[in-house]
């Protein structure tokens, strides 16, 4: 199988253990690349609606896949979030070819890179936790409601819609509060010499280019893979939001390896992981 060689991709806001989680699609897309490094750019398991009783194969494909990517030499760096955010205790932890970190930089070609998931300047995380995870469970659920509706339209031949871009695009607080998220992490990049800025967590897939009197820069964010289904591509020193719905950039589908893979085959691919991280040493 030819896969598509790119330096650099990232992925953030999947919720592994989630209803919402479209997994398949994602072990689709990371199945038709070959990147360098892989960056997760939080939120990869939602560790705040886990449930032991819902964990499925195809999550724990995915889990496999990425765990077979660093056995295979890619470069994983695993960037905390707030859904994930137990992992932060592990900061600084390096496992093989995995790395778990709060925030990264990177040098592309020159260019300072500043990564981090983007939950830090969220208002209503750090005032207000609880009503942060009540709008969590509020926005799952209705995506899972859209997941029905887009369902019965692709029977019908029809496109599909969004009921949360309904909603956020009709609320003028959500406009107001996502520009206020974007400005801000913008502003900080610019201040610091950043002439990147890549993150998450708002599930707003979007490239920018930022100009102020103080400097520019450019805000990129991977959206998700609860609705969007998206990421984000650097090559030939270039960056491109990968959209899986409409790109469709040589998807594989499910390698034959993972079809009866259970929770047993999980732990060996974090051992081989491991083993392959000592022989590098």
């Amino acid at each position: 199988m030819i896969k598509r060689k790119i330096e650099l991709a990232v992925i953030s806001d999947v919720h592994l253990g989630t209803y919402n989680c479209n997994a398949k699609n994602l072990l689709n897309y990371l199945n038709s690349i070959e990147p360098k490094k892989l960056i997760l750019n939080g939120d990869i398991v939602d560790g705040w609606q886990f449930k032991n009783r819902y964990f499925p194969k195809s999550h724990l494909k995915v889990i496999k896949k990425i765990m077979n990517m660093a056995a295979d030499g890619v470069d994983v760096i695993y960037i905390t979030g707030n859904h994930d955010e137990l992992l932060r205790k592990f900061s600084n932890t390096t496992i093989g070819n995995i790395k778990i970190v709060d925030k990264l930089v990177l040098n592309l070609h020159g260019k300072k890179a500043w990564f981090f998931h983007g939950d830090v300047f969220d208002v209503s995380i750090k005032n207000a936790k609880w009503l942060a995870k009540l709008g969590s469970y509020g926005y799952n659920f209705l995506t899972l409601i859209n997941r029905f509706i887009n369902w019965y339209l692709e029977k019908r031949g029809k496109e599909r819609y969004s009921l949360s871009e309904k909603v956020k695009n009709d609320k003028k607080e959500t406009k107001k509060h996502i520009a206020k998220f974007e400005n801000v992490i913008s502003d900080l990049a610019i201040e610091n010499g950043y002439d990147y800025v890549i993150c998450g967590h708002i599930h707003q897939p979007k490239m920018a280019y930022i100009e102020t009197k103080h400097g520019n820069t450019m805000y990129l964010n991977s959206g998700d893979w609860i609705e969007n289904f998206t990421a984000l591509e650097y090559q030939f020193k270039r960056w491109k939001v990968y959209n899986y719905n409409k790109d469709k950039l040589s998807p594989f589908y499910v390698e034959e390896e993972f079809e009866d893979m259970d929770i047993k085959n999980l732990i060996a691919a974090i051992t081989i992981v491991e083993q392959h991280g000592k022989k590098s040493k």
